[in-house]
């Protein structure tokens, strides 16, 4: 049994150094690939997934069938779940994706020195990018669809409940890479289930990646970001809060906390904490819980909470640094917009945070004192996506405070060189 399992071992590391040799070898051609034909290989990408509409549901069904037998929760099986709609949402991603302006050889500042030497900071590719992420089919589509248009190679590692789901997706991707005479190394997805191979991601692959995104639960992302031996972009949690201000519109507190509560329960941006100022306890507090709860919506509540809505149930420390990823808000009374500070302070997992509230100096206040990668007023905390950033898509949203926060896009799929023009200077 040791012997195989050596062997299985040594096969999935053969297997992962392959492919990060191709990647390290698609990236110089794509670095330098023209727009157009990087534009053309996502509208062909975008065609394919239309037209192979049938054989990602049925790759899909055969994922769900599978998620259902082995148990996975409401939420995962939400996020693996694909249907017309969402195939077309993809689609219509990497359209926009395709349309977004090409980020490589922008020139992000220019100046000229006293020297007379022209000097330019210029946007360029990272490089190879792993991704690595569970349950969403859909991020095959995303990821692969961003990375080549910042000009970098990528390699995919979805979760074993997604893979067939992937496999489907990628097959489209590399058609409209063929299509556009791209290299189809460009983008690759690992072909095998072993976890090994998330081990030698984690590695490098020997130096061809150059960064790694975890796109996945707590678990994933806390192993990624402590065996990593290359740079990460990620959040570990999504610790969302929602606070409502004494001088919030009550209609609208209660359309976005609902909407940012229950639109979708399993996306990192739904919120997970509820604070509602004091001062409007007795006019805004009933009315909120009794839309989340009627919306199906379990209430944790500190005691002050309790003694007003009676279907609610007692919070314990731990729901202050829940993401539950389900159907459940914690709520709490805090004094002002200083409470709240306070509050998401102590306990946020730095993702995103709103306000509702027409009182401009605590909008402010909220927004420069906290210090979270993404900060909404007067809307839902499920916002926080690239697609609705006009970003076209994002492989996961970043809370690190080096090179990419928020939303992970073109953009922030990009580094940058100088370029420095002279007209003979030597330095003294």
């Amino acid at each position: 049994m040791l012997k195989l399992h050596e062997k299985s071992r040594d096969d999935t590391a053969a297997t992962m150094a392959d492919i990060g040799r191709r990647a390290r070898a698609a990236a110089r051609p794509l670095a330098i690939a023209a727009a157009e034909r990087k534009h053309a290989a996502l509208i062909a990408m975008a065609q394919a997934i239309l037209h192979h509409e049938r054989d990602i549901l049925d790759a899909n069904a055969i994922d769900i069938r599978n998620g259902g037998e082995s148990g996975l929760s409401a939420s995962f099986m939400d996020r693996l779940r694909l249907d017309p709609a969402r195939i077309r949402a993809m689609a219509d991603g990497i359209r926009e994706i395709a349309d977004l302006r090409d980020p490589v050889g922008d020139v992000i500042a220019a100046w000229d020195r006293p020297n007379g030497l022209h000097i330019e900071r210029v946007r360029t590719p990272l490089g190879v990018v792993g991704v690595i992420y569970e349950s969403r089919p859909n991020v095959t589509a995303d990821a692969g669809a961003l990375c080549l248009k910042a000009g970098n190679p990528v390699i995919l590692r979805g979760g074993s409940d997604s893979l067939n789901s992937s496999a489907a997706i990628h097959a489209c991707l590399v058609e409209g890479l063929k299509a556009a005479g791209l290299p189809q190394d460009a983008i690759q997805l690992v072909p095998t289930t072993d976890r090994a191979a998330v081990g030698e991601m984690l590695k490098g692959l020997g130096g061809n990646i150059d960064v790694i995104i975890p796109r996945g639960g707590k678990n994933l992302v806390e192993r990624v970001q402590n065996e990593a031996r290359v740079p990460v972009f990620a959040h570990l949690e999504g610790i969302c809060h929602l606070y409502i201000d004494h001088s919030a519109d009550l209609d609208m507190a209660v359309s976005i906390a609902v909407n940012a509560k229950m639109r979708r329960t399993g996306v990192c941006g739904a919120a997970e904490t509820l604070l509602v100022d004091r001062a409007v306890a007795s006019t805004h507090l009933v009315p909120i819980l009794e839309a989340l709860h009627a919306a199906g919506c379990a209430i944790h509540a500190d005691a002050e909470v309790l003694k007003v809505f009676a279907e609610a149930k007692p919070a314990t420390d731990a729901d202050w640094v829940s993401e539950y990823l389900d159907a459940i808000i914690a709520v709490k009374l805090v004094d002002g917009v200083a409470g709240a500070i306070e509050h998401i302070e102590n306990f946020s997992s730095h993702h995103t945070e709103a306000i509702v509230a027409e009182d401009a100096n605590a909008v402010e206040r909220f927004f420069n004192e906290i210090d979270s990668a993404i900060l909404l007023h007067n809307a839902s905390t499920q916002f926080a996506d690239g697609g609705e950033f006009g970003m076209g898509a994002e492989i996961g949203i970043a809370t690190g405070k080096m090179h990419a926060r928020g939303p992970v896009g073109v953009e922030q799929l990009t580094s940058f060189k100088y370029r420095v023009r002279g007209t003979g200077q030597v330095r003294p």
